[in-house]
């Protein structure tokens, strides 16, 4: 039932996306004014950006819904406690121990080694 949100979710977001760059701007008006062709369209001078707008606030909505779906899901796969607290650390690996000793005589006095 997720993967089906899921899909839904991006096939919404897409036609919005679609849909959105398919409207005219507020400064084409003034172009349709004289005779830019859109009043032999389809649906009329005024009709196709009502179509367009109505469309987009729908599936705009039916995006809103399948976000608050997808949350849900997303809900019910909480565990509860700290989002730290579900983390794993990585185990700290130790540095390679040296393979020479190294020699007691090297010229410092043993009061200057700190202890």
């Amino acid at each position: 039932m997720e993967t089906l949100v899921w899909i839904l979710h991006l096939l919404f977001a897409v036609a919005v996306i679609a849909l959105v760059l398919l409207q005219h701007g507020k400064g084409a008006d003034m172009g349709a004014a004289f005779g830019s062709g859109s009043a032999g369209s389809l649906f009329g001078a005024t009709g196709s950006a009502n179509f367009l707008s109505r469309s987009t606030a729908v599936l705009a909505t039916l995006f809103f819904l399948s976000s608050l779906g997808l949350a849900y899901f997303g809900l019910q796969q909480h565990k509860p406690g700290s989002v730290l607290e579900r983390t794993t650390v990585p185990a700290q690996t130790q540095p390679a121990a040296p393979s020479q000793v190294p020699s007691q005589n090297t010229g410092s006095k043993a009061g200057d080694i700190p202890q």
